[in-house]
């Protein structure tokens, strides 16, 4: 049923991927959505290219299943981890933060799949023209860097204008969502908040609960000031920060402010001072369970809305 051209291109079982969230997006949890027939991605970050090489390998004991990275291209280290991807033979790479337009040709050479976070139709359009295999349309719903538009509005517009494969991100954490997605025309998902709250998650538990206790208003934007909009849970950390930004705080005061913080949460625990960054869906989330578990829920939630559309529409045509 939902056996789309990313399933293909990627070599998947199902046509979920798992978002490449810094510090999150270990090398354990890419195994376990990649072992449950979705696409696992290790996160870059700004880790230097030794460290995500040693994440590949330590994947590559544990799974022989496709797998890919991210690359933030606004990393200090973006071009040595290029070059370490290629020569690790990773089979797949999402980029956000900028344009892999100078990184397309040696990628190919190496047989590798790129596709790009996308905030707006121009820069999908643009970069189907340079080659790219797919584009993660991501709405302002997620967590972490955002960009103004929302999923619901933006995927159909970029489906129409591309004809490489879309793939919807931005407040998507169960079958409901995905099968919106699908009817958008997307032709798989990517989920980043959902896959935080699973058991092979690495992060503190801490981080995990506040996202399970949050509700539909505790995901809020800081940066906007900045020209770099950030979606997290509120905390003392967001107050002191918004704070700042409305007195009118320089960029260089705000950015000295919030180094560190994600780390701060997602490894220490501390979820009062530290960058907790979950999309809006996350008051939705209320458990914590394997990757396993959350995809074989959300197809199958997704069959069950499938069936529930068919029967309304065969009652409309019985009418």
């Amino acid at each position: 049923m939902f056996d789309t051209r990313i399933c293909k291109l990627l070599d998947i079982k199902y046509p979920i991927l798992q978002g490449g969230m810094a510090w999150v997006a270990t090398h354990e949890l890419a195994v376990a959505v990649s072992e449950a027939g979705g696409l696992g991605i290790i996160a870059a970050g700004n880790a230097p290219s030794e460290v995500i090489r040693e994440e590949i390998r330590n994947f590559k004991k544990l799974s022989i299943k496709p797998f890919g990275v991210n690359i933030m291209l606004k990393s200090p280290f973006a071009e040595d981890i290029v070059g370490m991807i290629c020569e690790e033979e990773v089979p797949v790479v999402t980029t956000g933060a900028g344009n892999p337009g100078k990184y397309i040709s040696k990628f190919k050479e190496h047989g590798i799949k790129v596709i790009p976070v996308v905030p707006t139709v121009s820069l999908a359009k643009r970069l189907e023209r340079i080659g790219v295999d797919a584009v993660i349309v991501e709405g302002t719903e997620a967590g972490g860097h955002i960009g103004e538009l929302t999923t619901m509005a933006l995927v159909p517009q970029v489906v129409d204008a591309i004809n490489i494969p879309v793939i919807a991100a931005g407040g998507i954490a169960d079958g409901r969502g995905f099968i919106a997605a699908i009817s958008l025309g997307a032709e798989g998902i990517q989920m980043g908040t959902r896959f935080v709250c699973s058991t092979e998650c690495t992060v503190h538990d801490n981080f995990k609960e506040m996202i399970i206790k949050s509700k539909d208003r505790d995901a809020i934007v800081t940066g906007r000031s900045t020209g770099y909009p950030v979606r997290v849970l509120k905390n003392k950390f967001t107050k002191e920060y918004m704070e700042l930004e409305k007195k009118g705080a320089p960029f260089e005061v705000l950015e000295e402010l919030g180094s560190g913080r994600l780390r701060l949460a997602v490894r220490e625990g501390n979820i009062s001072k530290g960058s907790v960054m979950a999309g809006q869906i996350a008051g939705l989330i209320d458990d914590v369970k394997p990757c396993e578990d959350i995809i074989q829920d959300m197809i199958k939630t997704a069959k069950i809305q499938v069936d529930n559309l068919t029967s309304i529409k065969g009652g409309e045509s019985n009418e």
